[in-house]
């Protein structure tokens, strides 16, 4: 008698376990979803950057104020990350990411229907402290569902892909604020938003780990990520990576066009070995971990960002093929170690996995200001040989400090793995 009901039991397990397995998302189509919530950030940063003289007209406003819309957006990016970094880790990456995308609809919606800059200004604060949660979560839910060599190789697409935003942003900004003026170029921000919300809500679930931070948040929290070996390490470099990389971003097109006298079209070009070596360099550094030590990797490819930025400074003036060279290997070997910063940043923080990754990413973005702030005086006092030499210096010294760090977290790892 009891056999046909034992019968019907395993059918109804055997049912309730095909559909749980139709229901189990692929971790990589993860890793693409949160890597474009990721995208749109420094993608949105940069998008109407070629039409900022025509939204200037259509506001008759200073050029100051423009460019702020700018600097207003990356300041706030900056900021947000070291407060989404401890939200996430307590209220988990779904919770936060879902209502961040939200927001950053609205403000775009709001952008694209702002009569004045000051509306403007306010708006694209809103639309950053929005997308700022889409880098903490997303390099978050990849050290969730990753771990070792596919933990690096999944930070290598998500570089890759992060690292696209800010070369596409003005090609498809150019192409749609042409056409449509800059309502266009929000509108377009504002649909993209929509697909993230909609497609984050099908099939992200919640990755935070059980037993994970609590309620309560304290500041030495921040602290002890920045004593940590690898966290002092892996921030120093992020920042100074980033402070050099806007250095090129700003101050290239006026040394091309003092010392080469290229056109609009041809500086854009010789950015362009820059862009792609950044791109390609991200995506072979995550599988590059599963062949070399991520730390001898890590110190490897910044010794040769020092290098590369050395060998700019002594041929920048002379040879534009020997300038194109310096900028191309100083994007390899930035791209190189990028997925590696982060795979190593997510190692040793279980618990506060997220609140470290918006601690470097906050250092990250105050080096991109840093850069063209900084560089503004000594390209002022001292132009390419003060500038990018100060540059390299500093990079430099932050690489022994970064040796000598990682070595110091490697013999800690491998002392509380022997016990």
């Amino acid at each position: 008698m009891k056999r046909p009901y034992t019968a019907m039991i395993y059918r109804c397990d055997g049912l309730l376990l095909l559909l749980e397995r139709m229901t189990v998302v692929n971790p990589k189509l993860i890793i693409y979803l949160v890597a474009f919530a990721a995208f749109l950030g420094p993608f949105t940063q940069t998008i109407y950057a070629p039409i900022l003289p025509e939204i200037q007209s259509d506001f008759r406003t200073s050029q100051f104020l423009v460019n702020m819309s700018i600097s207003i957006f990356t300041i706030v990016l900056a900021v947000m990350q070291i407060v989404y970094g401890p939200l996430t880790d307590r209220k988990g990456r779904r919770k936060v990411l879902l209502p961040g995308i939200a927001l950053y609809i609205l403000a775009s919606i709001g952008c694209a229907y702002s009569d004045s800059i000051h509306q403007l200004l306010v708006f694209r604060a809103i639309q950053a402290a929005g997308i700022a949660a889409g880098s903490v979560v997303a390099t978050t839910v990849i050290g969730d569902l990753f771990e070792g060599k596919l933990r690096g190789r999944a930070m290598g697409t998500f570089q890759m892909l992060v690292a696209l935003g800010p070369v596409a942003g003005p090609v498809i900004g150019g192409f749609v604020g042409g056409r449509f003026g800059y309502q266009g170029i929000f509108v377009v921000l504002a649909a993209a938003g929509v697909l993230m919300f909609a497609a984050n809500f099908r099939y992200l679930r919640e990755t935070k780990p059980e037993g994970g931070a609590g309620d309560s948040f304290q500041i030495r929290d921040f602290l002890s990520i920045l004593v940590h070996p690898t966290g002092s390490a892996v921030i120093l470099l992020g920042f100074i990576q980033y402070y050099t990389f806007y250095n090129f971003l700003v101050f290239l097109p006026d040394i091309l066009d003092r010392y080469y006298k290229l056109s609009a079209e041809g500086k854009g070009m010789v950015f362009l070995p820059l862009s792609l070596m950044l791109v390609a360099g991200s995506f072979l550094g995550g599988r590059l971990q599963e062949r070399v030590d991520a730390r001898k990797g890590l110190i490897a490819t910044s010794f040769f960002n020092v290098m590369a930025i050395v060998l700019f400074v002594f041929v920048s003036k002379f040879s534009l093929a020997l300038l194109v060279a310096g900028i191309f290997l100083f994007g390899l070997f930035f791209g190189l170690s990028l997925p590696v910063q982060t795979t190593l940043l997510t190692e040793p923080f279980l618990r506060q996995r997220a609140t470290a990754i918006g601690v470097y990413n906050f250092f990250r973005y105050m080096g991109m200001a840093a850069g063209p702030l900084i560089g503004s005086f000594l390209y002022r006092w001292g132009e390419i040989p003060l500038l990018f030499g100060f540059a390299a210096a500093a990079f430099a010294g932050i690489v022994l400090f970064a040796r000598r760090q990682l070595l110091t977290a490697g013999h800690l790892s491998v002392s509380s793995s022997g016990k």
